[in-house]
């Protein structure tokens, strides 16, 4: 596996402005651009370059998605440790999957699988536990918490000219 390249201070200048806040205007990008002194293409040529490096794996809104008939399912997988990465390929390679997670405890991998319906989640739940030849743990949402964490890029201590 590949280590993503690091982010340069104008992509950690540009995730902490759209983490939790892209503009809701005709031209959002275009709006940030002129906050960080950058052009609309450069902001979004940026994004690009940070998901085809996998900087950022996701860059999309956040959905409620239990209102639109939905549900999203915390799921764990226990995977060899010589195995993990073939594992870890095979969950990430199905759409429904929105994020992963490794873990230093006996259910190791942990992600969360988004389905239009119930059923839709569990039979993706199903398919990803044959193929990846192992037991899926899930753990349906009972009750829902607003945390919105936020972890600083680093560019909280670095303004836009790159002082320190």
């Amino acid at each position: 596996m590949t280590t993503p390249e690091e982010p340069d201070r104008i992509d950690r200048l540009l995730i902490e402005r759209l983490h939790g806040a892209l503009p809701l205007t005709e031209r959002p990008f275009a709006d940030v651009a002129a906050e960080l002194d950058l052009s609309e293409d450069a902001v979004i040529e940026r994004l690009r370059q940070l998901l085809a490096r996998g900087t950022l794996t996701r860059f999309g809104p956040l959905f409620q998605i239990e209102r639109a008939g939905g549900m999203f399912v915390l799921a764990a997988l226990e995977v060899p440790a010589a195995d993990f990465e073939r594992v870890a390929a095979v969950v990430n390679a199905f759409p429904e999957v929105a994020h992963n997670y490794r873990r230093e405890h006996r259910l190791n991998m942990w992600f969360v699988v988004a389905g239009e319906t119930r059923e839709a989640a569990f039979a993706a739940l199903a398919r990803i536990e044959a193929a990846a030849g192992l037991k899926v743990h899930a753990f349906p949402k009972e009750r829902e918490y607003f945390v919105e964490l936020r972890l600083p890029a680093g560019a909280a201590r670095e303004d836009r000219h790159g002082a320190v």
